[in-house]
């Protein structure tokens, strides 16, 4: 069973509710019983559940009547019909609503126990499966971690130790170290590796939806919100929250952070409710916090709370043993996906990818290897390939015809230009905003011209 899962019981006997109690702890599960449809609507409003057991009859009342409200209230939860007056007729009603079980009294148990574990582990598969989705091209791109570089090791060896911990976890470190890979590495080596694994990426929020992101709003809440939400918090129960380049958060969105990092509450937009939430927070950033403190776009003490363990991801350049390996792994990655099993590095190719200080990092010596994949003519990749000088050691860019590449003035369309443009900048650039400033674009349509080209 899911490590931390929880379990709402809506039934007027309270000795069936304390029945269910004893059935679901033994596998580790928060139990939390209540009476009364009155009952179930507030512990939903304050807290989110994996499993929900729901009587047929709340005295007068039918609880197929509050099916609806709860899958409402949090979509996805998978919602079990008990009742002593098991009919054919009433089991088909209670699907066609949205339960995902029917569990008939008397029940022993181990039903009860079956039963909670089909759910919970339904939604822990959804849960993975979806992720995977989301980061199968990614996450099989970047770094398996392995390293032959001592000082990289030591990082790792620390990094161990705090993700083994519940303390939040500032990752800082240089644009393109891999900060977001190593988020979720944290998380597979905590003690949530089967929670669920929320990304904000802060930059990409507007200022004013940022607190409604984070934490959720009500119906209403302004222009809009035309619908209840579940912030991107109670998305991440039981798991991880990373939030990415956390230095881009609004004033609002520092000062709700603050609190619920101070007590573990919140409140969603436009609702005076208050909510708690278990969740292992991760932030990541590129910037100097403490200037932005400074400079006053910081909170000093968000930045304290924060900072209880710090890890500094090392550059490329600091960890010079792992620039071939990674270059080969990127290699082999990238020819797989394209068809192009058969690719090798040049001698000639490695000793520039080796002589070449990368300072956009990971990111940049994983987009060069990626273009060389898709653009290069030959099975041997060369220093031109990637954009780097092929004399033996040196390292910047080679000219576009060398590189076999489009350049001003040749025999290519304006499409053409702008595709390799954008993919070069996007790769030395700092992050997509510093990109984007030198492109003289926005941030989105940046992020849709990369969709259109195939560079996203």
């Amino acid at each position: 069973m899911d490590a931390g899962w929880s379990a709402l019981v809506i039934d007027d006997d309270p000795g069936v509710r304390q029945s269910i109690r004893l059935c679901l702890e033994p596998d580790n599960g928060r139990v939390l019983g209540v009476g009364t449809s009155a009952g179930a609507v507030d512990a939903l409003d304050r807290q989110r559940f994996d499993v929900v057991f729901l009587d047929l009859w709340l005295g007068a009342e039918s609880g197929l009547a509050l099916l609806p409200e709860i899958l409402r209230r949090q979509p996805g939860v998978g919602v079990i019909v008990v009742t002593a007056f098991a009919t054919f007729e009433s089991a088909v009603e209670a699907m066609k609503l949205g339960a995902v079980d029917y569990l008939p009294k008397p029940f022993t148990p181990e039903q009860v126990r079956a039963a909670a574990r089909r759910v919970v582990t339904a939604n822990v598969l959804k849960r993975q499966l979806s992720e995977l989705r989301d980061r199968l091209d990614e996450s099989e791109g970047e770094s398996t971690f392995d390293t032959r570089s001592p000082a990289y090791a030591a990082f790792l060896h620390t990094a161990a130790r705090a993700a083994a911990s519940e303390a939040v976890l500032l990752l800082r470190g240089e644009s393109g170290t891999g900060k977001t890979v190593l988020a979720r590495w944290v998380r597979e080596h905590s003690r949530r590796p089967q929670g669920p694994f929320v990304t904000v990426h802060c930059p990409m929020l507007a200022s004013d939806l940022m607190s409604s992101t984070l934490f959720g709003h009500r119906k209403g809440a302004f222009t809009g919100a035309v619908a209840d939400a579940v912030g991107k918090v109670e998305e991440a129960e039981g798991g991880t929250l990373f939030l990415d380049e956390v230095g881009d958060l609004s004033a609002d969105a520092q000062a709700r952070l603050l609190r619920f990092l101070n007590d573990r509450t919140y409140e969603r937009v436009g609702e005076a409710r208050e909510r708690k939430a278990d969740v292992r927070l991760v932030a990541a950033t590129n910037r100097p916090l403490e200037a932005e403190v400074r400079a006053g776009r910081f909170r000093e003490d968000l930045l304290f709370r924060l900072a209880v363990i710090t890890l500094t991801a090392p550059p490329l350049r600091d960890r010079p043993e792992d620039v071939l390996p990674l270059a080969r792994h990127y290699l082999q990655f990238f020819g797989r996906r394209q068809g192009r099993h058969a690719l090798t590095f040049s001698p000639g190719c490695e000793r520039a990818v080796t002589g070449h200080p990368w300072p956009g990092n990971m990111r940049e010596l994983r987009n060069a290897v990626e273009r060389a994949v898709t653009l290069g003519p030959a099975d041997v990749v060369e220093a031109a390939d990637l954009g780097l000088d092929p004399r033996a050691g040196a390292a910047g860019p080679a000219p576009d015809r060398a590189a076999g590449r489009p350049g001003l003035g040749d025999e290519v369309s304006l499409e053409e230009i702008e595709k390799e443009h954008i993919a070069r900048v996007v790769a030395r650039a700092a992050s997509f905003e510093a990109a984007a400033r030198t492109l003289g674009i926005d941030v989105t349509t940046l992020q849709r011209k990369r969709k259109r080209y195939g560079l996203a």
